[in-house]
Order: C-alpha cells, then structure tokens, then sequence
C-alpha cells in the first residue's frame, strides 16, 4: 500500500471518528429532572450517559492522535516498527495511530 492510500485510508478513519464524537455528544446531553421517565430508567439513562461521556473522550484523543499521524505520513519512516523496522500493519496504525512499534516488538 503506498502512502496515498494510507492517506486516505488515515482521512476516512478520521471522519468515521469525527461522526462518532457528534453521535456521542448527542448522548452526553443532560437528563433533565423533570422527565417523567422513572427511577430506574432515569438511572440507566444516566449510566448510558457516563459511558457515552468515556466513550466521547476516547473518540477525541484517537482524532487527535489521528491527526497527529496524517502530518506523519510522508516521513522517511512512517508506519516501521521503530526497534525492528518492521512495517506496522495498516489497521494498527488506524486503531493504534500512536503505535511504533510492530505487534511482536511491543511487549
């Protein structure tokens, strides 16, 4: 895979992740008290709301990290393990934008 693929495959994951963190904020709204939902729908409507709020945090720092990569692309060695040089696999890198080393050499 060349690195205008990844390019594009690094854009695609960071508008996926962009949709995500509009979905998630959506989920993070405020319960308002006076709905009559009930007790204990209220309080799963407020646990799903604390982890659509972890979820939103995750999702940023990702488009952050992913952002941070795609200035990346086009270094010498971009996308090499950096202790056994090694290329890193494409979805790694995607899932992982902050990943440098290979899978076997993390550990």
């Amino acid at each position: 895979m060349n690195k205008e693929e990844i390019r594009v495959r690094i854009l695609g994951e960071i508008e996926k992740t962009r949709q995500y963190i509009i979905d998630y904020k959506e989920n993070t709204q405020p319960i308002a008290p006076e709905n009559a939902i009930g007790r204990i729908s209220r309080t799963d409507a407020i646990n799903n709301k604390s982890v659509a709020e972890a979820a939103l945090r995750k999702a940023e720092e990702k488009l952050f990290k992913l952002n941070g990569v795609l200035t990346k692309v086009d270094d010498e060695n971009f996308g090499l393990c950096a202790r056994c040089k090694q290329a890193i696999p494409l979805g790694r890198l995607l899932m992982m934008p902050q990943s440098l080393y290979y899978v076997q050499c993390f550990h």
